[in-house]
């Protein structure tokens, strides 16, 4: 039996998904939620980064369902929220692990893929070092203030 085609309000919603998982570290943050629940204290220390970067993370997980929450006393946990990521998260790895098994074998003929791949990784040249996929910040205004606003 062959499901339907996607709707817009869900292929909306499953793009968003993959933004969401497209960061390198909520990638890190889910890789360490599925390994056990931690408050953001814990996981600001596994990952070195400020709890308010944790935080800020958290948050826009959270908002996409893609972790849970606990509280215990005054300490809140965060979880993965349900087995589908787990499941979503875990199928991504394997996919990734088993690409790159392959890598030394000899290549195909280029598609655009391997470009995309590659780019994926964070590894393109043409753009002077900046992060795959971010466009380079420009400094139009000066690098100050947002346009139209001066602060006093």
């Amino acid at each position: 039996m062959r499901r339907q085609p996607l709707s817009d309000a869900s292929a909306a919603a499953l793009a968003e998904t993959f933004r969401a998982l497209g960061d390198l570290t909520r990638v890190r943050m889910l890789d360490a939620l599925a390994r056990s629940e931690l408050c953001v204290q814990d996981l600001a220390a596994r990952l070195h980064l400020t709890e308010s970067a944790v935080s800020h993370q958290l948050r826009l997980l959270r908002n996409m369902r893609l972790v849970r929450t606990r509280r215990d006393g005054r300490l809140v946990f965060y979880a993965l929220d349900d087995q589908h990521i787990v499941g979503l998260f875990e199928q991504g790895l394997e996919h990734v692990e088993e690409r790159d098994g392959r890598e030394s074998l000899p290549r195909r003929p280029s598609t655009g893929l391997a470009t995309a791949l590659s780019m994926s990784k964070g590894r393109n040249p043409g753009n002077g070092g900046a992060k795959a996929g971010l466009p380079r910040r420009r400094s139009g205004n000066g690098g100050g203030a947002k346009a139209g606003r001066s602060r006093s």
